[in-house]
Order: structure tokens, then sequence, then C-alpha cells
């Protein structure tokens, strides 16, 4: 049996970004804005050198090596969210009630569901932005998370439960990311 002795995992900066790392916090500067996050796994170093972001483990365990993967996988999204940002459309559907969705401060407010009376509303996340035009929802910003649990809010908000899936299909559904 092999045991290695360290994982080093490597992560280019582009140009026009800047990464900060201070106490496993790392803060990233593009031309969309600013993201930061604090990394708190302890097998886990991370440390800036000539535009590359150096993730190290020592004597690994599994949990070690799936941690280095997943901040890879962090880190990657923060230099893609303010280098290019995240946008994911979404489509309001409806063939009984026509629903009226608005935007109000951090909520997104839908009208007439199904006809229920009450309105249903959907938390926006974070620094995500939500637009809504016609039949078509459009959620961006530079954190891919708020962005995605925005949109997970807006289709859990417009869940049918009573009702046959089959003949009720209202609601508002994702139809792309980029």
């Amino acid at each position: 049996m092999v045991v290695a002795a360290a994982i080093r995992e490597e992560i280019a900066i582009p140009e026009g970004v800047e990464v900060i790392i201070e106490n496993n916090e790392v803060s990233v500067k593009g031309p969309n804005g600013e993201d930061s996050r604090k990394f708190t796994y302890p097998n886990v170093n991370i440390k800036e050198e000539e535009n590359v972001v150096i993730l190290e483990t020592v004597f690994p365990k599994k949990k070690d090596k799936a941690m280095i993967g997943t901040t890879r996988a962090h880190i990657n999204n923060m230099i893609v969210g303010v280098t290019d940002g995240f946008t994911y459309h979404m489509k309001i559907v409806f063939a009984h009630f026509p629903m009226t969705v608005k935007v109000q401060k951090d909520t997104v407010v839908i009208d007439n569901f199904l006809g229920e009376r009450h309105p249903r509303t959907a938390k926006i996340v974070g620094s995500a932005k939500v637009a809504v035009k016609g039949d078509e929802v459009t959620i961006t910003g530079i954190n891919k998370e708020h962005v995605g649990q925005t949109m997970a809010n807006l289709e859990q908000a417009t869940k049918i439960k009573g009702r046959d899936p089959r003949v009720f299909q209202d609601g508002i559904y994702l139809i792309s990311r980029e």
C-alpha cells in the first residue's frame, strides 16, 4: 500500500482578477465585483503564489482529498462569478389561472397561483438579482450559491400539492443556465 505524502492542487488566476487570502478567508475581486468566503476545514492549506492559488494537504485521508476538490470547486466558482457571473433563465407556465409575478425588495411575489387568494412568496438570497419580463424570469449574480438557491426558492414556492401533476403543470421552471 502506497500512501501519498501530500496532495497539491493549483488554480490559475486569470488576468484582471485579484485573489487575497488571509486566515483561510479567500477574497476574489474582478470586473463584476467582489466575493469572499471563509474555508474552515483544518487539513487544507490555502496560499497564493505568482497568480496561482495552491491547495495542499499533508498525509491525506479520504475526507481530506474530498475537501481539496470541494475547496477547488468553490474557488473556481468565485473566479467565474467575478469575471462572467451566473445567469439562470426560468419560464412562468400556467394553463388554468393567469398568475402574476413581481419583485418586491428581497422577495418574489406570485399572485393568483392556481386561483389562490393569498400570494405565494420566494426569498431572494444574498446578492442575486431577479428580473421578470413577460413570462420569463432571469436570475443573475456573482455568487453561484445565491443564484441557485434563489432559483430553487422560486421552484419550491410554486410546488403543487394535492392535485394531479399531469394535469396541473403550472409553475415557474428552470429552462437554462449560463
